[in-house]
């Protein structure tokens, strides 16, 4: 695993735990170290499917619940028959008044459910930084949370943190892509605030371990590494752990967060409303008040350069556990019935199995590409961009392996069927909605039949004009990347699934 941890269970009679944002960064990584620690786990989300990507997705304690947390008959029948509880659940994309009631309406609904189970414990982690007026409205959001989770008879267990450095977290992609991509940077003056990271390995021991010490109820607890530095200087450690020259930073001050939140979403694959209220939160220092984490759960740390050099070897190799991109709500598919649809089409009959095709298929994107034209959909990546889409550098999180709900460059998985279908939901800007899908048919022992098909339900005539201007391009794009995924499933060597047993 990307964080090891020796870890053991709770006291207090604590055995089975509810988690809720399993599918979320912090929380994808915390479920097995739970599991190793001999607890059982329930996990209550929204899509199940988006846990089958994970290694642990089969444990025997584990188990999995679907509903929301915004029907409170379904998170109380959830957390009944558990002893304690996480929450991680947050939005990093503030939309007013009407998100933070929303944020506190689901903590209040976890906290009644908390209460009617007669838990021991809930365990919350949170934004370290300034108390006070000045708080950002994300950060703002994040106390109003912990104070509702405080607020009834369960005792709270709240951490806070500042920047997780960790290899596919929102704050390291910012800072691998920034500097890899920008020798000389000029930023706001806020890069020179000190901040006090901590390692994703850390964070998560704290989150484990603070089941059993039973000092750490009822507790805020603020959590940090062993290094507080500006965040200029943390960009200077980036550079050495990706072994580039040193990057020159002029801090401004008329850089604002609204402007270099939209900086960062065309530099980086981060959407400038994430960024946001990432940069918002580093306005003021970010540093642990006092030593009471150490003191109540000692333990060795992480500097920022382990951290960073950790991450870095993690994303270098694919072995990236979660990333920041594959959490969040899952837009729906499109009702393709009824409307104008409009439909690009084609078949091609492939000399391999079906298991080498699909396999084949499901590299589509990141590093790897779109089997030729790749120019094109570069363009089309910046073009998003610009317009505040995320364009193709969100990547994916593993060269080969696709999971449901996972990202890849602008599209979502939204069905995956080993072997038969893989189906990517559009998320660039577009006037309308689209999709994109392949189906694999075998036809003979060693020949199957690949089915790319492109979907667009238009919204309006802006829809209509987008899809008569885009169709002239889809010969050269669609029809080369079958001929690519044949070429390539030829050379395919055979899959488990068609060795002999």
């Amino acid at each position: 695993m990307d964080d090891p941890a020796g870890l053991t269970s709770g006291s207090e009679g604590i055995r089975r735990l509810l988690v809720c944002g399993a599918t979320g960064y912090i929380g994808g990584r915390l479920v097995p170290r739970l599991l190793d620690a001999g607890y059982v786990v329930r996990c209550f989300v929204r899509s199940p499917q988006k846990l089958d990507v994970h290694p642990w997705r089969n444990h025997p304690s584990l188990e999995v619940v679907r509903g929301e947390l915004s029907e409170p008959g379904a998170i109380e029948a959830a957390a009944a028959g558990c002893q304690a509880g996480y929450y991680l659940v947050h939005s990093m994309i503030s939309a007013g008044k009407a998100y933070s009631e929303q944020d506190r309406l689901l903590a209040a609904n976890f906290a009644r459910a908390a209460d009617l189970a007669h838990w021991h414990r809930i365990i919350y982690l949170g934004g370290l930084g300034e108390l006070g007026g000045n708080l950002s409205e994300h950060l703002r959001s994040r106390r109003d949370v912990e104070e509702v989770l405080r607020g009834g008879a369960i005792p709270l267990t709240a951490f806070r943190a500042a920047m997780i450095i960790g290899s596919g977290s929102a704050s390291f992609e910012i800072l691998r892509y920034l500097v890899e991509r920008l020798p000389v940077m000029v930023t706001p003056r806020w890069v020179q605030t000190p901040t006090q990271p901590i390692a994703v390995r850390d964070c998560l021991r704290y989150l484990v371990e603070c089941l059993g010490e039973p000092a750490t109820a009822g507790r805020t607890i603020d959590i940090g590494g062993s290094d507080v530095m500006s965040y200029m200087q943390i960009m200077r450690r980036m550079a050495e752990a990706l072994r580039l020259p040193r990057r020159w930073i002029f801090p401004v001050p008329v850089l604002t967060p609204r402007l270099s939140s939209l900086w960062i979403g065309l530099v980086t694959p981060v959407d400038s409303r994430i960024a946001r209220p990432l940069a918002e939160g580093l306005r003021n220092p970010t540093v642990c008040r006092d030593a009471a984490a150490r003191q109540l759960l000692p333990g060795p740390l992480m500097s920022v350069a382990e951290a960073i050099a950790a991450a870095v070897q993690r994303q270098q190799s694919g072995e990236i556990e979660t990333r920041w991109s594959s959490a969040g709500r899952l837009p729906g598919d499109p009702d393709w019935a009824g409307g104008t649809l409009y439909q690009d089409r084609r078949d091609l009959e492939v000399d391999a199995t079906s298991a080498q095709t699909f396999q084949v298929i499901c590299r589509i994107g990141g590093e790897h590409g779109y089997w030729g034209s790749d120019w094109l959909w570069h363009l089309r990546g910046w073009m998003d961009k610009l317009v505040g889409g995320p364009g193709l550098r969100r990547g994916r999180r593993h060269p080969q392996q696709l999971g449901f709900g996972e990202v890849v460059d602008f599209w979502r998985v939204t069905e995956l069927t080993p072997g038969r279908c893989l189906r990517l939901g559009a998320e660039m800007k577009l006037p309308g909605e689209a999709e994109l899908e392949f189906r694999v048919e075998p036809i003979q022992e060693n020949r199957c039949r690949v089915t790319q098909t492109a979907r667009f339900r238009p919204r309006g005539l802006a829809g209509i004009a987008y899809w008569y201007a885009v169709s002239p391009l889809h010969y050269f794009v669609f029809q080369s990347m079958l001929r690519g995924i044949a070429r390539e499933s030829r050379q395919e060597p055979p899959s488990e699934a068609d060795r002999p047993r």
